[in-house]
């Protein structure tokens, strides 16, 4: 997990991110999934590897009043902090690997994750993950992952990923979570190349 946390403080302390593949200045398929939803104002929303992205600035804007943003890069989560300025003061920053994080049980209606789980390679720290995101979810929450298709690139940032669709990720979560929505996305990174991506939305039953 060291070796995780090192590579990208890395990323973010040489980049801009702006520069980044997985850089988007809309985050519309998130901000989609999230309205499909039907979250409360006052939810409580766990953005896991949210980093430098804008997600979070758009629930703001939106009224989300409970917005956590979790990665394992400090450097990433300053620069989101610092562009949001005053208003970042209401978001709830943590640094944390997401499989060692010990968040409170069931604090979370819905758990979002863009581009996280796919880096998780191996089974135990699938495991790790889908023990974690159970641990902060409840009956009745919502989940969104995002991960490489089937056809979506086998590596990203230097690292190997595991590519997923609907079915790999409901056999993660297991019985307790229904696939509610599945949808491909293209997306073109900064630049021009274009990655396939998997979304799901999930409810706990």
């Amino acid at each position: 997990m060291t070796g995780r946390r090192d590579h990208w403080e890395t990323v973010w302390t040489t980049k801009s991110p702006e520069a980044v593949s997985w850089h988007q200045d809309d985050p519309a398929p998130s901000l989609a999934m999230i309205e499909a939803a039907g979250l409360r104002k006052d939810a409580a929303i766990v953005d896991v590897g949210g980093g430098a992205s804008v997600l979070v600035d758009r629930l703001l804007e939106r009224g989300h009043v409970h917005v956590a943003v979790l990665d394992v890069s400090g450097a990433a989560l300053r620069v989101a902090a610092e562009r949001l300025g005053p208003l970042g003061d209401d978001v709830h920053w943590i640094e944390s690997d997401v499989t060692s994080w010990s968040p409170v049980p069931g604090l979370f209606d819905l758990w979002h994750d863009r581009a996280v789980l796919h880096f998780l390679t191996d089974p135990a720290e699938q495991a790790a993950y889908a023990a974690v995101l159970k641990r902060a979810t409840g009956p009745g929450a919502t989940v969104i992952l995002a991960t490489f298709a089937p056809d979506g690139p086998e590596k990203c940032s230097g690292l190997p990923v595991r590519r997923h669709d609907g079915a790999t990720l409901s056999a993660l979560l297991g019985p307790d979570f229904r696939l509610i929505e599945e949808r491909r996305q293209a997306h073109v990174t900064p630049g021009g190349s274009t990655q396939n991506f998997a979304w799901c939305r999930f409810a706990r039953v």
